[in-house]
């Protein structure tokens, strides 16, 4: 599967000419280790091929050519395990903060046990890995909540029951 999905990204890259942008940060960190999956001689094609997160790529290249987003009061924000894997978290709290004046990621906000589809199969482990942050999070008002990761929104959607979406939506909403 590695080396099919590395002639996938090859091809699609135009032999890495183009980078790999990917919404969602875990497909980003994951594309970032296929190598560990990879034969040697697999490794050169490999490095390169540029993978980029749409969050970065956002907040570094888009954000100053959009024009001023309309700006919610407060967002309550998910950071995750993948954003901190990335070195991105400076990012994410960018985006969110060019559609909100108030950007609250909670003090227990972490890994909330998604793992993929896990969530999906388990639901009582997500439930109980996000029982802290889900209580901290209803304890307040938010105009909209955010994430980067389709599997954490999903996640903390259904700890709060509160709509949790890609951060990259409510820039797009902000600025249409």
């Amino acid at each position: 599967m590695a080396a099919r999905t590395l002639q996938a990204l090859w091809e699609a890259s135009d032999h890495g000419r183009l980078p790999v942008v990917c919404d969602a940060s875990s497909c980003t960190h994951g594309l970032q280790q296929l190598a560990d999956a990879l034969p040697e001689p697999d490794h050169a094609r490999f490095t390169s091929l540029d993978f980029v997160d749409s969050v970065a790529f956002t907040a570094e290249h888009l954000l100053p050519a959009l024009p001023q987003p309309r700006r919610l009061a407060r967002l309550a924000l998910h950071p995750t395990c993948s954003t901190v894997h990335l070195g991105i978290d400076n990012a994410l709290h960018t985006v969110a903060a060019a559609v909100s004046d108030e950007v609250t990621a909670p003090d227990n906000w972490g890994c909330r046990a998604f793992a993929g589809d896990r969530g999906l199969l388990h639901p009582e482990i997500t439930a109980s890995a996000t029982a802290v942050q889900a209580k901290e999070i209803t304890g307040r008002t938010y105009d909209a909540y955010a994430s980067c990761n389709r599997t954490c929104e999903m996640g903390m959607t259904r700890a709060t029951g509160r709509p949790y979406r890609h951060v990259l939506e409510l820039l797009d909403e902000a600025t249409a």
